[in-house]
């Protein structure tokens, strides 16, 4: 399992967000995800945006700490990166 976020650094709705992926498949990332209270309707197309202080609790449950250039390519490598227009 290698789930995957990077630093909380994008502002929106005055918090800093992070992404969380996996590098593995799309069902890892959403039973993660479930795992840490978020609802799947969340899901990003082939990311879930987590505040802050959920990224604290996403590391304390296993997921790796990566810097956002690494989750990308991460996510490219597995075939996962979806368009932005098939997210939307």
């Amino acid at each position: 399992m290698t789930v995957l976020v990077d630093s909380a650094l994008w502002p929106r709705g005055g918090r800093l967000w992070a992404h969380l992926v996996s590098d593995q498949s799309y069902a890892e990332l959403h039973d993660f995800a479930r795992r840490l209270g978020i609802p799947q309707r969340a899901f990003q197309g082939d990311h879930y945006d987590v505040p802050a202080e959920l990224r604290d609790r996403a590391l304390a449950a296993g997921a790796v700490p990566v810097g956002s250039r690494e989750l990308l390519t991460r996510l490219r490598t597995a075939g996962l990166r979806r368009a932005r227009r098939s997210r939307e």
